[in-house]
């Protein structure tokens, strides 16, 4: 039986993940050198590979920022009551169960342009929906939980006692963030911050209900190779597909290493 499931099991990863990505290598490849390279330069590519760059960086530093905050207060903070924090631990999961697409309607609904909050933001010339803040907003949304899952069994693995000691010794809580925290949880952060790239490069659903998909606008990398698949232009979403494929592949590998390097410490 065990002969039987490993063929099985390594037809399924040929099926699923190295023949799609062979065909979008030949698929970008399909016109040569000047065809990846027309697919890829052109203005509305340049601008959708630019706004998924940008979108990925906000996210991840507010994700980093935010993540680590919340999974210390969750963890170490004896003063939040243990009811709030199994409430905030449920709304944490919610990007989980709820499809991205609900996730970017329930912000069109709530900060639409014909919603009053949406209005009220829009007097005073800020755009929430159909712009760039609404984007990160929806990528906000569906990485957040990444951040806070990869940073909580560390804290909760290492326990409070070395934080403990250095309290009783008189450092100042920034310091024993610094010099005792930050040491055991990098590699956890480290981790999280790739699967956070990672999903920021892949996002479709929420992002392109909020954005509208504006050419030169609001267009990012993968809601160009949707738009591009339902023009025909398959050659070009290929190009585009194959560059986040290759970041994705990048990604991949630095994760296993970040994750090798996590155990050992």
């Amino acid at each position: 039986m065990k002969k039987l499931w490993i063929p099985l099991t390594y037809s399924i990863f040929l099926i699923l993940i190295i023949v799609p990505l062979a065909r979008i290598l030949t698929g970008a490849w399909s016109d040569g050198w000047n065809g990846f390279a027309n697919a890829l330069s052109r203005p509305e590519a340049l601008h959708a590979l630019l706004m998924t760059g940008l979108i990925t960086i906000v996210v991840t530093i507010i994700n980093t920022l935010f993540g680590v905050m919340l999974s210390l207060y969750l963890v170490r903070a004896e003063w939040l009551p243990e009811k709030l924090k199994q409430l905030l631990n449920s709304v944490l999961d919610l990007p989980f169960a709820v499809s991205p697409v609900i996730g970017g309607l329930m912000i069109v609904l709530l900060l639409g342009p014909n919603t009053a909050l949406g209005a009220l933001l829009n007097d005073v010339g800020i755009s929430i929906v159909y712009a760039f803040p609404g984007m990160v907003i929806a990528t906000l949304f569906v990485t957040f939980p990444m951040m806070v899952r990869e940073i909580m069994p560390v804290l909760q693995e290492i326990g409070t006692s070395q934080e403990e000691a250095a309290s009783t010794l008189g450092a100042y809580s920034w310091y024993t963030f610094w010099q005792v925290t930050w040491p055991a949880i990098r590699w956890g952060v480290i981790y999280g911050v790739v699967l956070t790239v990672a999903r920021c490069l892949g996002e479709f659903g929420a992002v392109l209900v909020v954005s509208g998909n504006i050419i030169n606008k609001t267009q990012t990398a993968t809601t160009l190779v949707y738009q591009d698949v339902e023009n025909f232009n398959v050659t070009a979403a290929n190009g585009v597909a194959l560059v986040l494929a290759a970041v994705s592949v990048g990604l991949l590998l630095l994760m296993e290493w970040a994750k090798k390097r996590k155990e050992v410490h």
